[in-house]
Order: structure tokens, then sequence, then C-alpha cells
């Protein structure tokens, strides 16, 4: 009973040095009342982004396509992967899912 005793004394002990340790070694903040600027002195601040400002581009620098040749593009990739899905219901092997299709744009 007294080893019970003396176990719960010294846990004790230790919590409260802990407690201690722990308090001393938080940062003590003062309390200031936050200082307001006059109305004519106040500037807003600019907003804040991400991922920064944007660079921008004259328009006449863009690379202009038109929208039918992207369209096309479009249409064909489409195509070539019915074509693939197709093949594959004929004859499925795992191989064929892993195949790339003759399309310029990647999946």
């Amino acid at each position: 009973m007294e080893m019970l005793l003396m176990g719960v004394c010294l846990s004790l002990f230790g919590l409260a040095v802990a407690a201690a340790a722990f308090n001393a070694a938080q940062p003590r903040e003062e309390v200031k009342p936050p200082a307001r600027p006059a109305l004519a002195d106040a500037v807003p601040d600019p907003p804040t982004r991400f991922f920064g400002n944007p660079k921008i581009v004259p328009t006449l620098m863009r690379t202009q396509v038109p929208i039918e040749a992207l369209l096309l593009e479009i249409e064909n990739h489409v195509r070539l992967e019915h074509a693939a899905a197709e093949s594959f219901l004929a004859a499925p092997h795992p191989d064929l899912l892993h195949s790339r299709t003759m399309s310029s744009l990647v999946n």
C-alpha cells in the first residue's frame, strides 16, 4: 500500500513539474489596444493571391486556333477511342487495356 501511495505522489509531483514547465514555456503576450489609423491615411492592402500576380499576355501574342480545328481533333479522338473500345469488346484481353491509341490527344 505504501508503494502505491509513493507512486501516486511521485506521479502528481511529475505532473506539477510538467505543468510548471509548460506554463513557463508559453510566450507572454502584452495586451495593447490596436492602433487605428486615420481615414485619410488608410491605404487599402492589395489583394493577395495564392499563385501570385498573373502575367498579362497581349492578345496579339496568343496563338489563335480556329474552333473548327479543335472540333475536328476532338471528333477524331472520340472516333479512335470508340474503335479501341470496340476492338476490346470483340476480343477482350488485359494487354489491350494498357495499349495506346493512335490519337494525338493524350488521355
